[in-house]
């Protein structure tokens, strides 16, 4: 399509903090404790579940929905610098918060819960396979290599009584997808691809959605052809991220009109409703995320434009329905102690944000933040320094004082 003079277009109605994409992640990290209220509170499945006819639940739709944005904002970051740029700041963006979360689990909170329960300290702190350092060495990567510390929580919380096993953190498993999604489009940046070909990023998305169909109709197949992509997660999360990242690199021929935003979102209601949500469901979908991002009022634009509380209230919310399900809270009943641990939650990415989240972030124009051609000029620099001082003739000491 061919923006005309007047025609209003996606890219121009999200410009930077002109929407409530902050609101709406906010939101989302809201619901996915909501969710998982149900298993570990023992209150049974989400009802959602059923209402969608297994498709989705509560915390499915609202995964789907940060990965739609993430696309959309990750795409739009990797158009606007280098692959080294590109990668620093996602790093920065990750991993800081995520670390001080695993340390918060095994040097706080696990050691409190293992001594109330009166067992030594000392005991805690030793070297096992299932204890706090092999938490922290088998998940600092993203990847999870274990949910749970001794057997804390297996038998005191509800969660841990279903699955028999310890669990602190069961929201972080979605990270890696996350970070595998970056790495994707840093490859696109690298290659040019994100300036010069955009096209391939909606192909790639095409891709995804054949993956998609066929992983629906024929359930590990594609695991015989490819391992890889024997995880249903994968070509999912990918396929909805890619769905995000191809609405940013055409965002300026995208049109934002309100028939398409109600279109989008009845079509995302029937298919959640009737079938056809993991496909053409993703797509409208995401597609409505963006049309509410600019639809909602504008006082929601406020939230997130400076402090974004979303990562934190994701990577902890878990973490404190667990402990406080350890304390017997979850007896209050769904919605009591949901919200309660929403305040709690909330609390706890206050403290993220502006302990550690903001000020890693300010170091995104830091070090390789400045991108490859600052260090290259930096190079080329040093080196004809270099070629400079050879070139100047030695003196010895006695020329050097005059003598």
């Amino acid at each position: 399509m061919i923006e005309r003079r007047g025609d209003r277009v996606l890219g121009d109605e999200l410009k930077g903090h002109s929407n409530s994409l902050g609101f709406i992640r906010l939101v989302l990290a809201s619901v996915v404790i909501f969710d998982h209220a149900f298993p570990l509170g023992g209150f049974g499945h989400d009802p959602f579940w059923e209402l969608t006819r297994g498709q989705a639940s509560l915390g499915t739709l609202a995964v789907a929905g940060f990965f739609a944005i993430s696309g959309y904002l990750i795409a739009k970051s990797g158009m606007s610098g280098d692959v080294i740029q590109f990668m620093w700041r996602r790093t920065l963006r990750i991993f800081p918060a995520y670390w001080l979360v695993l340390g918060v689990t095994a040097f706080v909170v696990a050691p409190i819960v293992w001594t109330t329960a009166g067992s030594s300290l000392a005991d805690y702190f030793q070297i096992a396979p299932n204890g706090p350092f092999y938490y922290i060495t088998s998940n600092w990567t993203l990847n999870i290599g274990t949910y749970g510390i001794y057997d804390i929580f297996a038998e005191t919380t509800p969660y841990g009584q279903e699955v028999n096993y310890s669990v602190f953190n069961g929201s972080l498993w979605t990270l890696i997808y996350e970070w595998n999604c970056y790495l994707l489009i840093a490859v696109l940046v690298a290659f040019g691809v994100m300036s010069r070909a955009r096209i391939v990023v909606p192909v790639l998305a095409g891709l995804f959605l054949i993956l998609q169909v066929v992983a629906i109709t024929n359930p590990g197949g594609l695991g015989v052809i490819a391992p890889y992509l024997a995880d249903t997660n994968r070509i999912t999360l990918t396929f909805t991220f890619l769905i995000g990242a191809a609405l940013a690199v055409y965002s300026k021929r995208i049109p934002y009109h309100d028939a398409l935003g109600v279109l989008a979102g009845l079509t995302m209601v029937v298919t959640l409703r009737y079938g056809g949500f993991l496909t053409l469901g993703l797509i409208a979908g995401t597609y409505f995320v963006m049309y509410l991002a600019v639809r909602l009022p504008p006082m929601f634009r406020r939230v997130g434009a400076k402090n974004d509380y979303s990562y934190g209230v994701y990577i902890y919310g878990f973490l404190v329905q667990q402990v406080t399900a350890y304390l017997g809270w979850y007896e209050w009943g769904y919605l009591p102690w949901t919200l309660v641990v929403l305040v709690i939650t909330f609390a706890c990415a206050w403290l993220s944000w502006h302990v550690l989240e903001k000020r890693a972030l300010a170091l995104k124009d830091w070090g390789p933040g400045h991108g490859w051609q600052y260090w290259a000029d930096q190079v080329k620099s040093w080196k004809a320094r270099r070629v400079v001082t050879a070139g100047v003739p030695k003196t010895s000491s006695n020329e050097a004082i005059g003598e």
